[in-house]
């Protein structure tokens, strides 16, 4: 069988959520049935790293002013800097000759749905974003909301919480971010725990992480537990860093002094995680996945977390019982009560954590992600494309290895 040949779209070279999850579906694609290449709109990290997995990447420089616009910001791009660009991107996919496009980010769907109809080539849109009015500007979400189910050859989403900002959808499947091997820790059962209670929060320092709701419980659960330490894992962007002022000024409260640690940038987080005796995931708004969760339930850690998004399909699957506490967004009270509970009955927060550990290993192995995505491929490429598509099995390929990155997500 003559592989399908894609190329994939992205208009960042950062290391994000999506782009981390780009990175391990990559490495874990069989080549006898996929020929890939990436296309990335900017220079950065992200290059490197992917062809560290053996990836054809290329770069094509999108106009700073428009790369830099952020999701509230899409629906005032500005059609004069954009044209140029689409029309630089579909002579290089002429070159190229994918049999389908694939987009992996807003920007990437709205720029790449253009050159791909000028090329005449099916395009994909991955969505890992919840297209709703908390998190774009309403213009903004009706028209990605229409060009998904009249101008996408197919919807790929990352949950269900993100297919139901969507629906209806004439073509969609669902592809959770996949976890590869070396982020699964060993059995829980012979975890051992840190010395003395840490309590840690994971991933980029920005409002929609939820630092300030952490830093808040923590002041809250400071005098309860007077051994307990916590940490911030992660960094700020430079568009974050008057959120990530705040965030330190928060850490150097009196009841804070001297017990909260910020690791910055960190080259392994899986590490990082290892060395936490409770995860919280604090994000005052949904979010699409909450890879973090996943990540942390895959290194046998147990979880607190904001209920919302994708989050609430990882902690409370549907016929399971629950692989970690769930609290209301914004609930500083709650929040704090739910990680004093982990703190206090350590057993019942192991015992939990063992199971969630068992449940994310079966639930999201990168290789059925990159099985997902390829029986996508090839059906576009044969010019067939039903409607929703049930997930099929690992694929038997053996996922190459992916380097630990920052903890940025």
């Amino acid at each position: 069988m003559t592989p399908v040949r894609v190329v994939v779209l992205d208009h960042t070279a950062q290391t994000g959520g999506a782009e981390l999850a780009l990175l391990r579906t990559v490495a874990a694609l069989d080549p006898a049935l996929v020929d890939v290449t990436v296309l990335l709109f900017a220079d950065g990290p992200l290059v490197d790293r992917l062809r560290s997995v053996g990836a054809r990447v290329q770069v094509l420089t999108l106009d700073p002013r428009v790369a830099g616009t952020d999701r509230h910001s899409l629906g005032r791009l500005s059609a004069l800097r954009t044209v140029p660009f689409v029309a630089r991107l579909a002579r290089e996919l002429r070159a190229l000759a994918p049999d389908v496009v694939h987009t992996t980010s807003l920007k990437a769907d709205l720029i790449g749905l253009l050159a791909g109809r000028l090329v005449r080539r099916p395009v994909v849109w991955h969505v890992h974003d919840r297209i709703a009015t908390d998190y774009l500007p309403g213009p903004v979400a009706r028209v990605i909301r229409l060009l998904a189910r009249h101008a996408a050859a197919e919807v790929v989403v990352n949950s269900r919480a993100t297919a139901d900002t969507l629906l209806p959808l004439p073509r969609w499947t669902l592809a959770h971010p996949g976890l590869a091997p070396e982020q699964i820790g060993p059995d829980p059962i012979d975890r051992v725990r840190p010395p003395e209670p840490v309590v840690g929060i994971v991933g980029r320092i920005s409002p929609t992480k939820g630092q300030l709701e952490f830093l808040a419980a923590a002041e809250l659960l400071a005098d309860r537990f007077p051994a307990l330490r916590f940490r911030v894992i992660g960094d700020a962007l430079f568009a974050e860093q008057e959120y990530a002022d705040r965030v330190r000024s928060a850490a150097a409260r009196p009841a804070l002094s001297g017990r909260v640690e910020f690791t910055g940038w960190v080259a392994d987080p899986g590490a990082e995680l290892d060395r936490l005796t409770v995860m919280v995931h604090a994000s005052p708004t949904p979010e699409p996945f909450g890879q973090v969760v996943a990540e942390a339930m895959a290194r046998g850690v147990p979880v607190v977390a904001t209920a919302g998004g994708g989050v609430d399909e990882i902690v409370r699957p549907v016929g399971e019982e629950p692989r970690g506490e769930l609290v209301a967004a914004g609930d500083v009270a709650g929040l704090t009560e739910a990680i004093a509970r982990a703190l206090t009955d350590p057993d019942t927060a192991a015992s939990r954590a063992r199971q969630a550990w068992f449940g994310v290993r079966r639930d999201y192995p990168v290789e059925r992600t990159a099985a997902i995505l390829t029986a996508v491929w090839q059906r576009h490429a044969r010019g067939s494309a039903p409607a929703a598509s049930a997930a099929p099995g690992p694929t038997r390929w053996a996922p190459r290895p992916v380097s630990p990155g920052p903890a940025e997500r």
